[in-house]
């Protein structure tokens, strides 16, 4: 049996499966990203709840695995050469996964790097944006008399909802008609844009139907429907 305890995050969040991969996360958009996947390829897993509301991720033992406290993370016992392989940051992950599995990933080099640039896309651009904009909009933003911030990451959401309706326009999924890490990637934020930022009036998604008609192909697969719950909240 493989022998994790030698990384400390086992410690808080004991592993009863140590052949699994260990998944350490919330279902945000950025952890249900990960989940989603493992769902997809069917990698056998095993996940933690991180609890904000008792500061999980701030804890050592998190920090052990993730210094930037941030979820997810995960712990493969079954990593390159057989070796345990400890990783943060949801881009990087999907992308081990995918390369892990083969799946998802277009395997020739150009289209790989092209699923890559997508990938990168919703990392420094529909997230942060998304982001920013559901925090001035439903959250603390509202205590702002000030409207630029908010209209200020409005206006760049649109922008990028544009760009992801045009990519869209004359193809199923976003590299092409094969659904890739991509979607994954993206597709949460959407959803997370439109439904719990309550932001759809907002940014206008009404103008963007290719957009939205991806969504409602991407939350109708069986492995986000069952992706986008995990790790279940307490």
């Amino acid at each position: 049996m493989t022998d994790l305890s030698s990384f400390p995050i086992t410690k808080k969040w004991p592993a009863q499966h140590p052949d699994r991969l260990q998944l350490y996360s919330l279902p945000t958009p950025n952890g249900v990203k990960v989940s989603i996947m493992l769902e997809e390829t069917g990698l056998p897993y095993e996940p933690h709840l991180v609890s904000f509301e008792t500061h999980d991720q701030t804890s050592s033992a998190f920090l052990s695995l993730n210094p930037n406290n941030k979820i997810p993370a995960i712990l493969d016992p079954n990593g390159p050469g057989g070796k345990p392989l400890a990783l943060f940051e949801s881009g990087a992950i999907l992308m081990y996964l995918a390369e892990k599995t083969g799946k998802f990933i277009p395997q020739d080099a150009a289209g790989r790097y092209e699923t890559l640039q997508w990938v990168m896309f919703q990392m420094g651009g529909i997230g942060p944006m998304f982001g920013q904009l559901g925090f001035f909009n439903k959250f603390a933003g509202k205590d702002y008399e000030d409207k630029r911030p908010r209209d200020r990451y409005v206006a760049e959401s649109k922008r990028l909802l544009g760009v992801l309706d045009k990519r869209l326009s004359d193809r199923a999924w976003i590299v092409g008609d094969s659904y890739t890490v991509a979607d994954i990637a993206t597709f949460p934020w959407v959803r997370n844009l439109i439904g719990f930022y309550e932001a759809a009036d907002l940014v206008g998604f009404k103008d963007f139907p290719n957009v939205a008609r991806a969504l409602e192909a991407f939350v109708a697969r069986p492995a986000v429907v069952a992706g986008l719950g995990i790790p279940k909240r307490g």
